[in-house]
């Protein structure tokens, strides 16, 4: 090749190199479309639904039923299931001792009477000597003054003697009282109208006072089953409007088809800081026994406020890792917005946070819609 020729193809490789390091400029993209959303109107309006919560029926008074004095069964006149009455005969207890213990009581009360007789008469006699000496020593000479007062001194020590015999007469009064008192203990009677529900002794077992404080086993319990407690846990948040005497329904198992009522009774205006739930008491009578102590129910609980708050569809509410928030459509753009959430009902739900009724919310909301994001809105159906 000449060295004419060799320039040449030099200077063209060169040109091509230099068109290759400095391309064109891209073309210009075209800026993402706004994204479209549909949009619904923050409602205000009063809370008024019901919770279904779980509750137990429980007897309105139980009691186990110890004896009060130590003895044998003698007999037991009922047994699990029986219904007794207030004041009939459940249990009576055969205690020898009591026996021995009442003889020897009114022994004593016999012995102090008798003494009390003999220094009565003791003192009626001398009282009298007293008064003889008292008159004849009002002629001079006739009774000796020491006589006098000698008489005058052992009618005192006698009213002594008295007061004392009175006060043995009433102590062992009181000593046979008490053993009879423990005698009636040996009768065990119905304290309220009831059903037995567990019998756990019988005859012929010894049982005593020691056992109840022992926690040794009753010999029965009875349950007062014609009224009955409905107590219902209820969650804080929805402690707020209820008032005593306000009915509320409940149903059980044994009849799903059937729909009870009962009024508020007693609130116990105290959280339980574990389960966060306070304990309400409903008033149950059940004279036709067809409810029964123990069994579970579900209570239809109202939930009212007496304000309006702010309502969104359950689907305008959604969370990432940080908050939970509804997105807000203002001025073309999307914008979270915190809250916190309440009572839902009927596919929409209470929200808490910087809304105002009449804002336009994201009705199906989604975290892929970022804050700031332009949207184009289109209004939703409210239902």
């Amino acid at each position: 090749m000449t060295r004419s020729a060799l320039i040449s193809a030099l200077a063209i490789s060169l040109a091509t190199g230099c068109s290759q390091s400095n391309p064109s400029p891209p073309k210009s993209q075209p800026a993402p479309a706004a994204a479209a959303v549909e949009t619904i109107a923050v409602v205000s309006q009063r809370l008024n639904t019901t919770v279904s919560l779980p509750a137990q029926l429980l007897p309105y008074e139980t009691v186990d039923v110890y004896p009060r004095v130590t003895g044998f069964i003698e007999t037991i006149r009922v047994d699990r299931g029986s219904r007794v009455r207030k004041g009939d005969l459940l249990v009576r207890l055969s205690a020898p001792e009591l026996v021995a213990q009442r003889a020897q009581a009114e022994a004593g009360l016999r012995t102090a009477e008798s003494q009390l007789v003999s220094v009565q008469a003791k003192l009626a006699s001398d009282q009298g000597t007293y008064l003889h000496l008292a008159s004849a020593a009002k002629t001079p000479g006739v009774v000796a003054e020491n006589d006098l007062l000698v008489a005058n001194q052992t009618a005192a020590a006698d009213k002594g003697a008295v007061a004392a015999a009175e006060s043995n007469v009433k102590a062992a009064r009181e000593t046979l009282r008490s053993i009879s008192q423990m005698e009636s203990y040996l009768a065990i009677d119905a304290p309220f109208n009831g059903v037995v529900t567990t019998r756990n002794l019988h005859p012929g077992a010894l049982v005593g006072p020691t056992s109840g404080q022992a926690g040794a086993m009753p010999i029965l319990q009875l349950v007062d089953s014609d009224r009955l407690r409905l107590v219902v846990p209820v969650p804080e948040a929805e402690v707020g409007e209820m008032k005593n005497g306000q009915a509320v329904a409940y149903s059980v198992p044994a009849y799903p088809a059937q729909a009870f009522h009962a009024p508020i009774a007693r609130i116990s205006h105290d959280v339980d800081t574990r389960t966060r739930t306070m304990p309400v008491e409903l008033d149950v009578h059940n004279t036709n026994g067809r409810l029964s102590p123990g069994s579970f129910a579900t209570v239809m609980w109202p939930v009212r406020r007496t304000y309006a708050t702010l309502f969104v569809p359950l689907t305008a509410v959604t969370s990432d890792q940080q908050h939970t928030f509804v997105i807000r459509v203002r001025d073309g753009k999307a914008e979270w917005v915190t809250v916190q959430t309440g009572q839902a009902v009927n596919g929409i739900t209470e929200v808490f946070g910087d809304l105002h009724a009449g804002d336009q919310v994201v009705k199906t909301a989604s975290d892929s819609i970022r804050n700031g994001q332009e949207v184009t809105a289109r209004a939703g159906n409210p239902g």
